[in-house]
This record gives structure tokens, sequence and C-alpha cells, in this order.
């Protein structure tokens, strides 16, 4: 992907400028390259993240609105036991958030990826 940025030209050397704003408008002009890329970086740790280079689409609804057993269940020799419906939606309800877990779990991981650059 291309950057839209352009090099920003040096101060001119017989510039009647004072010598602070001179040093003022070169401190500018390096952080702005360093924050666009422009200036060549080993770590490139400065380098900003523009809104375009951020491809993660924003997160749909959650598949896991609420839970759909209920604790339903008996008593069989003094001992409370949970029904087999309510089980087995029990089981449906941890793997509909295990899911949603994993597929934001996914997108983050895309997004980290990006804001480093990597």
């Amino acid at each position: 992907m291309s950057n839209r940025f352009v090099s920003i030209p040096n101060v001119p050397i017989n510039s009647q400028l004072s010598q602070q704003i001179t040093v003022m408008i070169e401190n500018i002009k390096e952080n702005i390259e360093l924050l666009t890329g422009l200036r060549d970086e080993v770590d490139a740790i400065s380098k900003a993240v523009t809104q375009g280079q951020i491809t993660v689409n924003v997160l749909g609804t959650q598949n896991m609105q609420q839970v759909s057993a209920k604790g339903n269940g008996f008593t069989h020799d003094g001992d409370t036991v949970a029904s087999f419906d309510d089980y087995v939606k029990l089981i449906t309800d941890v793997q509909t958030l295990a899911n949603d877990l994993n597929y934001t779990r996914e997108t983050l991981n895309v997004l980290i990826k990006q804001i480093k650059g990597n």
C-alpha cells in the first residue's frame, strides 16, 4: 500500500529565519517524517498507523445473547441432577460462547498485526 505522504524540504541554509525557528522547523520536520514513515528508521517504533491501514471490520453482534440452559433438573436419591435437555443446552451455550471468543480473538490478533505493521 502506498502512502500519500510527501517529503518536506529542508530549511534553506541561507534562510532569513532565526536559529531558534530553524531548529523548531527541523524538529517538526523530523517528527512528521518519523510518524509518516518517510524517515528510514531501523525499528520504525515511532511510525503512526493511519485509518486507511486498518482493514478489520467492526465486530458484528455476538452469537451468544443469553444462556439457554435454565438450570432445570430433578432430585434422584437425594442428589440434584441436571436434566439431560438442560445439559445439552449448556454444552451448546458454552460452544457458542467459545466460538464468539475465538472470532473476537482472531479479529484482535489481525488488528494488533496491522497496528504493529507485521
